[in-house]
């Protein structure tokens, strides 16, 4: 089956608060993230932090604001108590047609839904408990359908994905996957525990997300 070729879109640090989260971001990248809003659907809210063209980070917490949804939050929020420390959970591929990148992956990433945050709609891949695919290394699908991409309202701070590693017990599974996805990106995989680190470079040096 040919797909659209998919495009790292962006990575998801979980927080058990914005404020957690931030500060954890600006520890290591020495910029605050800018606000974001909040996910009606799924009792989130998030602040965002560009990282180049067309990528960006996401910190997302659960929203005490927001009634809980009817569906276990995404990203494993909910398994996750009430004061862990914030952490790299995962990473999204944006496609133009993600009904047919859906079918062509060689592991279950999920059902396609309709989200929104403000003037932004999009389509995205959610497992129905909320975790995160292939033992917390597989990409979530996203498909901006309205609104543009966040990174258009987003200020510059100079900041850039260098490289995102992926390691698994089966390396080989996740490169069949990236391979049916047809994935751009500084994506590389190797052998061992399952985990997600993030290189990033920053005017002040590099820093790692892990």
């Amino acid at each position: 089956m040919n797909v659209a070729r998919c495009t790292l879109d962006h990575l998801i640090v979980v927080a058990p608060t914005l404020e957690a989260g931030s500060a954890y971001i600006h520890d290591v990248l020495g910029v605050s993230p800018q606000a974001g809003g909040q996910h009606a659907r799924m009792g989130t809210h998030n602040r965002l932090l560009r990282l180049g063209d067309g990528i960006y980070l996401e910190v997302i917490a659960i929203d005490p604001d927001a009634p809980a949804p009817a569906r276990p939050r995404w990203f494993a929020l909910d398994a996750r108590g009430a004061d862990f420390a914030p952490t790299l959970a995962a990473w999204v591929a944006r496609t133009t047609d993600i009904a047919a990148a859906n079918a062509a992956a060689t592991e279950s990433l999920g059902t396609v839904e309709p989200m929104s945050r403000g003037a932004l709609e999009w389509l995205i891949t959610m497992t129905p408990d909320g975790s995160v695919p292939l033992d917390g290394v597989g990409p979530g699908l996203i498909e901006w359908r309205v609104g543009g991409h966040p990174t258009s309202r987003l200020e510059d701070h100079g900041l850039a994905l260098a490289a995102l590693e992926i390691t698994h017990p089966d390396p080989a599974r996740v490169t069949r996957l990236l391979g049916a996805l047809a994935l751009e990106g500084e994506v590389t995989v190797r052998a061992g525990p399952p985990g997600l680190v993030a290189r990033i470079e920053t005017p002040r040096g590099q820093g790692t997300l892990a």
